[in-house]
């Protein structure tokens, strides 16, 4: 079919036909998905009555119902486990016993995945599941389709391991007898030797001698490669059921000649056993049979047999090191050659042109050679071990080079994964592989990028210290490249579309302040956090990013460069135009409260937090309200008095003003969170401000005693000149009054203060303490609140303060009206005591 190219269409008569063309062709390609929808009958024939239970439901559909219905019903078995294990016993399961006898290939699959899975969840006792369910699993065990018989299998396998050895015995292991003889079919040869792997550990070695023993004899001579493969790779499980002793008598003689079959799987078979069951052979074994055949392995590999080159490789670290003891030193050497072979297969020689004994390779070739050298990184830790760390600048650092500059990147991503415990083998020589590392951090593979960062802080810790040992500087000329390298990875990380490679990049770029110098992070690396911050996409990279970003500043003792990046914080973040970058900064302070002490976040980030309640997008103010009890938690009374004081009034506002339903939901919740809170007390402070009020409650006292002691003898005096004021008392009248006039006009003044228009409704909207302060706004709220909180001069006190004052402010307004009526009518009995003694006197 023509490609449709709508940017060009020409609709002339020539071009036209072949448009419709096309454009048939569409519409054949649609009718089978027509097609595919059910008819009204198929509906009407899939519908259930809705008001039968499950159990009724799924019996039904296993009797009348199609094979996608009972598929359904097998599948959902372990839920009417779970429900109703009884009726499911009952009723269903022998439904399924009868449906799988007919049942195809998916009911079949379905089903071996559910008896797992009831196995598994334990939803009956192990003597009811093997009273129900086994049986039904033997039953199918040899399906004619090898994928549903393997499924089967794994379950009987699984089931094995839970049931009581008499069961296993006369359900499963005395039928086996019969199974494994040579007249039955392949397919029941093959699951009688998976079974007497497993059926092993479950029996004494006299009963397996006596039992086993003789089948797996006969099946290690079948006729069929696959047979004698099978039972090969199952010799291992049984050697550990059996012990070392008959190991070495009936076991490894099987091992031999198995090793020597005509079948190449049945050769490789025998030898990656022989090289699993190395620590269960003695010196003499090893030497003498193990090692041998070892030999004609590795010789036969390359000429004659490369099917086993691949396995070879693989094992070939454990085969060394477990050999390691019987090695003479010539043996020693042909295996490390061996291994340096098998790193370079298939590549360029030195001299540009390739291996005179290598011919053109087929891709199968080259896929082959590539898994081999894969293999080779995979072993090269062990391959240390072997020659030896000390040796391994000599011996192996040649190697080391070839496979990080491997063309290949699943060879070059093996050694990624390997570096760590290389460098750990490494310990005080980790230094002479600095330059693998750099080259490693600059590969062109994200993948292998993705491998090395896993473990980075432990490597970069491990050159730090180990490298060199005097002093940071030191440490930095051990890994000259290392700043360029990885502001390098980074940089590709983050032009990637693999952002969780640059997000676990970010993570693990934390540990710098351990590696390299603080003004280094601060101009290769802290800005470039902030930068990504501001400008990527990708909000788990933000907060990697964010962080890694906090723990930077954490670790910088320079305050100019600490105020700097705090005031770029607050200003492009918190103050920012994107409300994307507003709530980066809430995410960023989460970090600081977390990273830094209380104090840190009050004194730099407390008041920039607050300021976003007024913020004009929604999801800020919400982010913030969720972030609101941990701002809480910073505080300290009586320290922090002020800025809780800050806190309740941001709180009641929010309560008081904010419109949107979804954030003045999340502020109530926040209020009853904050309600339960207990702020911590600071009581080195406290004990400070209670020492300071006791002094001035101590100055007080003497003040007033001292007064009430000069007031006392004033009036001893005044009552011995009494008879002399009295003459001069007339001229002192005029100023006497207006001295009580003042002080009358200040008492009332005071209480007009006290009842000043402004806090009218005061009670509509409460100032009361921190918690009971929240819940009573939440139930308060209105106009009435909305006046109250307009005023500048409303402020908000902390617990128990408020009742106090406002009972100081009442008591003492009422004291001041006291104190001026008494004043008051003192005033006129003197003056009539006055008037009296003056009419007596014109008088007489």
């Amino acid at each position: 079919m023509r490609p449709l190219t709508f940017s060009k269409m020409d609709f002339s008569q020539s071009n036209l036909f072949g448009y419709i063309e096309d454009l048939q062709e569409l519409t054949i390609i649609e009718r089978p998905v027509r097609r595919s929808l059910k008819t009204p009958e198929e509906i009407e024939r899939l519908t259930v009555d809705e008001e039968l239970s499950d159990i009724e439901r799924a019996v039904y559909l296993l009797s009348s119902g199609q094979d996608i219905q009972g598929t359904s019903v097998v599948a959902n078995l372990p839920v009417l486990m779970r429900q109703n294990p009884a009726e499911t016993l009952r009723r269903v399961l022998p439904k399924i016993r009868e449906v799988l006898h007919v049942a195809g290939v998916e009911m079949q699959l379905t089903a071996a995945v559910s008896f797992l899975t009831v196995l598994q969840e334990e939803s009956v006792s192990i003597h009811t599941y093997s009273h129900s369910f086994l049986h039904i699993i033997l039953q199918n065990l040899e399906h004619r389709d090898a994928g549903v018989s393997n499924a089967w299998l794994e379950t009987l396998l699984a089931v094995i391991e839970a049931l009581p050895k008499e069961t296993v015995r006369h359900e499963i292991l005395n039928p086996l007898v019969s199974k494994a003889q040579l007249a039955q079919t392949l397919q029941s040869r093959l699951v009688s030797c998976k079974i007497m792997g497993k059926v092993a550990n479950k029996f004494e070695a006299h009963i397996i001698k006596r039992e086993v023993l003789p089948l797996v004899k006969s099946l290690c001579q079948d006729v069929e490669y696959e047979v004698r493969t099978c039972m090969c790779r199952q010799l291992e499980h049984i050697a550990r059921g059996i012990g070392t002793e008959l190991t070495k008598t009936v076991v490894l003689p099987e091992l031999v000649e198995l090793a020597r079959d005509e079948g190449s799987s049945v050769r490789l078979a025998a030898f990656e056993t022989l090289v699993n069951l190395l620590d269960m052979f003695d010196a003499d074994d090893r030497s003498q049979t193990v090692l041998p055949l070892v030999k004609s392995f590795c010789e036969k590999s390359f000429k004659a047999d490369e099917s086993i080159l691949v396995s070879l490789s693989f094992h070939l670290g454990k085969l060394c090191n477990g050999l390691y003891g019987i090695f003479t030193p010539e043996q020693h050497l042909r295996f490390l050659e061996f291994y340096k072979k098998l790193s370079t297969l298939g590549l360029q020689q030195e001299n540009g042109h390739n291996d005179n004994q290598l011919q053109l390779q087929t891709l199968e070739q080259e896929k082959k050679y590539i898994s081999v050298r894969k293999n080779c990184a995979y072993n090269f830790p062990a391959m240390i071990v072997f020659v030896d760390p000390k040796n391994f600048h000599l011996e192996l650092y040649s190697i080391f080079f070839c496979l990080c500059h491997d063309p290949e990147v699943p060879v070059r991503y093996t050694m990624a994964i390997s570096f760590f415990e290389v460098a750990k083998l490494l310990n005080s020589d980790v230094y002479t592989i600095h330059k693998e590392l750099v080259t490693l951090l600059q590969d062109e593979s994200l993948e292998v990028l993705d491998a090395l960062v896993g473990h980075l802080p432990e490597i970069l810790e491990l050159m730090a210290n180990r490298g060199e040992n005097n002093g940071s500087e030191s440490k930095l000329l051990s890994i000259p490249d290392l700043i360029p390298a990885l502001t390098t990875a980074e940089q590709r990380a983050a032009t990637s579309l693999k952002w969780r490679t640059h997000e676990k990049l970010l993570q693990k770029y934390a540990c710098l302040p351990h590696i390299i110098s603080s003004d280094q992070i601060y101009y290769r690396f802290l800005h470039r956090m902030l930068t990504i911050i501001l400008t990527n996409n990708v909000l788990p990279v933000q907060k990697a990013a964010a962080r890694t970003l906090c723990i930077y500043l954490r670790y910088n003792r320079k305050q100019e460069q600490r105020h700097e990046v705090i005031q770029k914080l607050i200003e492009q973040l918190g103050q920012g135009k994107s409300y994307w970058n507003r709530l980066r900064f809430l995410d960023t302070c989460e970090f600081i409260m977390e990273l830094f002490s209380k104090s840190f976040f009050c004194k730099y980030f407390f008041l920039p937090v607050l300021e976003l309640t007024h913020d004009p997008v929604a999801n800020v103010r919400m982010k913030l309200c969720y972030l609101l009890p941990k701002v809480k938690s910073t505080l300290k009374i009586p320290t922090d008095k002020h800025l809780l004081q800050q806190l309740e009034l941001c709180i009641r506002k929010l309560l008081c003003q904010e419109k949107d339903k979804d954030v003045l939901t999340i502020v109530k919740r926040t209020v009853l969170e904050l309600d339960r809170m207990e702020i911590s007390v600071d009581a080195e402070q406290l004990e400070k401000e209670k020492q300071q009020t006791e002094g001035r409650s101590t100055n007080i006292n003497d003040k007033m005693f001292e007064k009430k002691r000069r007031d006392s003898k004033a009036s001893s005096v005044l009552a011995k000149s009494i008879n002399l004021s009295v003459s001069g008392s007339s001229s002192g009248t005029s100023a006497g009054k207006e001295e009580k006039k003042s002080k009358l006009v200040r008492s009332q003044s005071f209480s007009t203060q006290a009842l000043h228009p402004k806090y009218s409704n005061i009670d509509k909207c409460p100032n009361k303490s921190s918690a009971t302060g929240y819940t009573s706004s939440v139930s308060g709220m209105g106009k009435s609140c909305m006046l109250s909180f307009s005023d500048d001069s409303f402020r908000t006190h902390s617990t128990g303060s408020s009742g106090n004052a406002a009972f100081l402010s009442s008591s003492s307004s009422r004291n001041l009206f006291n104190s001026a009526d008494q004043k008051n009518s003192g005033n006129k009995e003197s003056q009539s005591r006055r008037m009296s003694i003056k009419n007596r006197k014109s008088n007489s």
